[in-house]
């Protein structure tokens, strides 16, 4: 126990002050993460959407997210990633009072597209923030961190936004607006003037290997790591089933309310924030970067695969908690990866790229799952995400064998 507990500890010792401050910027903006996980069923229950049309204003969330993606990268190389990240935080608040007044499927498409245009410009920023506060030793566990916070309050923002839609769903829209708006005033007050060290982290993100990073290249022009983001892109569209199809499943097929829809997505944020700053400090020092992601997908396909094999409750959080180990190995290393093949000048494009394979995926996730689920039912929608998991495995080995990035220790 002593061992377990002195291992558990470890992962956390070493970080840097910044970086448990931007965790704590995301812990209080992703507390008050209310809305889209319940916004396919505002729609269908609410606003009487048809199953085909919610998945179409889901999809509008993504094409503004590629957007958003796309600038955000583009202006954190331009103006800075502090600019960026407060600009973002700030404009979504006015966008979250508005998107309740927006009752029809035209309207709520707009409304939506542009919220994400504005709020996803926060994350290739984000993440080149993480990079330069961290300590050159302790780059993937600050990305790991960060994403703990964010899960915790993903734990905390679904489980509370399932209990405020029951009494109404206008209370997710204010309490997303006012999150927001206390991690704009934290973030500001913080690092407005908070500088970080360019040389240290140039040198530790970068691999050793010659033929990982030509200085300067556009990640357009690299084509192994189009190859690898593209594999990313493809994880993700599976993976944020847990956003869209998921929740619809629960409520259609089990007939779940709402506050016990936000207990097992409050379910999945507790277990990534209790797991994974452990594993990823175990897997860092005993795994190559390509036989985590390989497993992590693996995992991933087999999450969903759980669900075609047994029926019940019990059957739904055990598919959620693999599903979290698969978001633990994963997700880290996507951005870990790309940051070993950026250098200063170009760490917003590469990172906005990152950004962007999520972005893209917020397009089909919802877009291919609500009309597989609508025109086929959910069974199928299942065994052909594992399906596509598995191709995703063998293509992570391949590329990333040919990418030949050193062991991260």
């Amino acid at each position: 126990m002593k061992e377990f507990l002195r291992l558990y500890l470890d992962a956390y010792r070493g970080l840097s002050t910044p970086a448990w401050m931007l965790a704590l910027v995301m812990l209080i903006n992703r507390s008050g993460a209310m809305v889209i996980p319940f916004l396919g069923i505002y729609m269908i229950n609410h606003l009487s959407f048809s199953l085909e049309d919610t998945g179409m204003v889901l999809s509008c969330f993504g094409v503004g997210a590629v957007a958003g993606s796309f600038a955000g990268g583009w202006l954190t190389d331009k103006v800075g990633h502090f600019k960026v990240q407060l600009f973002s935080l700030i404009f979504t608040v006015p966008m979250f009072f508005l998107l309740p007044e927006l009752n029809t499927v035209v309207k709520l498409a707009v409304g939506v597209f542009i919220l994400s245009v504005i709020s996803e410009t926060f994350r290739p920023a984000n993440s080149v923030s993480i990079a330069y506060y961290s300590k050159p030793d302790n780059i993937i566990r600050s990305f790991s961190l960060n994403r703990m916070a964010m899960n915790l309050g993903f734990s905390i923002g679904p489980a509370l936004g399932g209990f405020l839609a029951a009494i109404s769903y206008t209370f997710l829209f204010y309490g997303n607006a006012i999150a927001a708006f206390c991690s704009a005033v934290l973030f500001f007050i913080y690092f407005r003037n908070r500088k970080g060290n360019e040389k240290t982290k140039e040198k530790a993100v970068l691999p050793e290997s010659p033929e990982a990073v030509v200085a300067g290249k556009s990640p357009y022009k690299d084509v192994l790591f189009m190859l690898f983001s593209l594999l990313c892109s493809i994880f993700t569209i599976c993976f944020l089933q847990l956003l869209s199809t998921l929740p619809l499943y629960y409520r259609e097929v089990y007939q779940m309310t709402e506050a016990n829809i936000g207990v097992i997505l409050a379910f999945s944020g507790i277990v990534v924030f209790l797991l994974e700053m452990l594993l990823v400090h175990i897997a860092e020092k005993r795994f190559t970067s390509r036989d985590i992601m390989v497993m992590g997908t693996l995992l991933c396909g087999f999450s969903f695969l759980i669900l075609n094999l047994a029926h019940g409750i019990w059957v739904l959080y055990m598919a959620m908690f693999v599903l979290c180990l698969a978001e633990i190995l994963a997700m880290p290393f996507m951005a870990t990866v790309t940051l070993q093949r950026s250098t200063i000048q170009t760490r917003g494009a590469y990172m906005g790229v990152n950004a962007l394979c999520t972005s893209a995926a917020h397009v089909f996730s919802p877009f291919l799952g609500t009309r597989v689920a609508a025109n086929y039912g959910f069974n199928v929608l299942w065994w052909g995400t594992a399906a596509v998991l598995l191709l995703t495995s063998i293509g992570f080995f391949f590329v990333m064998k040919r990418m030949k990035l050193n062991t991260i220790n």
